[in-house]
């Protein structure tokens, strides 16, 4: 087979891989893990069964990677975003509001559903712990590269997971009802808080 007949081949492939990895994302925050399953991922991407399990063997396979995937790619694009902006540098408050709405929406959402079912399913806990570690790093990373710290520095490294930690938290206070105003008045008070850590940490 000629390299031209290949090549749209493995567009469409990976077009494929795309939708269905979207799909579950979609799917997972808005019917859940018992709801959701390769049979309806592929009816809501538009693609076979046959073809869904081709590039996903398996449901946690598909999940797993869906997850990663997605919080990958949002990671890269708050960052190509708030860098691009080229009017200064980026303040400490829209930083962290970047980093919280990695926690409010539709991913973050999937992503409790996949971690309510490993917490009871080991099977399903060794997929998502390796997955987890990547999450953890590629938005530590995120966070320190545009709060601007030194990621060598033992508090500020502290000080960037416990922000983290703090966006999970306001994610799940926002699962069952609007919490913009709280949140909002939050990060309001820890903005000032973290800018003042980071300059005495810097000075």
């Amino acid at each position: 087979m000629s390299r031209t007949a290949i090549e749209p081949r493995q567009e469409r492939s990976r077009a494929t891989r795309e939708r269905l990895l979207e799909s579950a994302v979609i799917l997972l925050a808005e019917a859940g893990w018992t709801n959701t399953t390769v049979a309806t991922v592929a009816t809501h991407a538009g693609v076979s069964r046959g073809a869904a399990q081709h590039h996903f063997p398996t449901r946690d396979d598909l999940f797993t990677a869906a997850i990663e995937h997605m919080t990958v790619a949002r990671v890269q694009e708050i960052q190509a975003a708030l860098t691009a902006r080229g009017d200064g540098p980026v303040s400490v408050r829209e930083v962290l509001d970047s980093l919280v709405d990695m926690y409010t929406g539709p991913l973050f959402k999937a992503a409790l559903q996949v971690w309510n079912a490993a917490a009871v399913d080991p099977a399903v806990r060794e997929h998502i712990i390796p997955l987890e570690q990547i999450v953890a790093r590629e938005a530590f990373r995120l966070a320190a590269t545009l709060l601007n710290i030194d990621r060598e520095t033992p508090r500020l490294r502290a000080i960037v997971a416990a922000t983290l930690d703090l966006g999970r938290g306001l994610g799940l206070a926002n699962i069952l009802t609007d919490d913009a105003n709280r949140r909002s008045w939050v990060l309001d008070a820890w903005s000032e808080e973290l800018q003042a850590i980071i300059a005495r940490e810097t000075a």
